[in-house]
């Protein structure tokens, strides 16, 4: 029973470990992004899935943030 226990922990451990770097990964492109806009827009170009029509978003910052 306890040997089970311990995997067991292993497992979630590691299974936290793998998302931990996720979240990191999430984290540094959601900064990479941010920082794109500050310096130049972002065009994301969007279709909609009902009725086909394509629909374009500008992101623009109109200031830089300090850190």
């Amino acid at each position: 029973m306890a040997d089970d226990q311990k995997a067991e922990i292993e497992r979630l451990k590691k299974r936290l470990d793998m998302l931990d770097e996720r979240l990191d990964n999430i984290d540094s492109m959601v900064t990479a992004v941010a920082e794109r806009v500050t310096s130049r827009p972002v065009i994301l170009n969007i279709v909609c899935p009902n009725c086909g029509r394509a629909v374009e978003v500008a992101i623009i910052a109109n200031y830089k943030p300090t850190a």
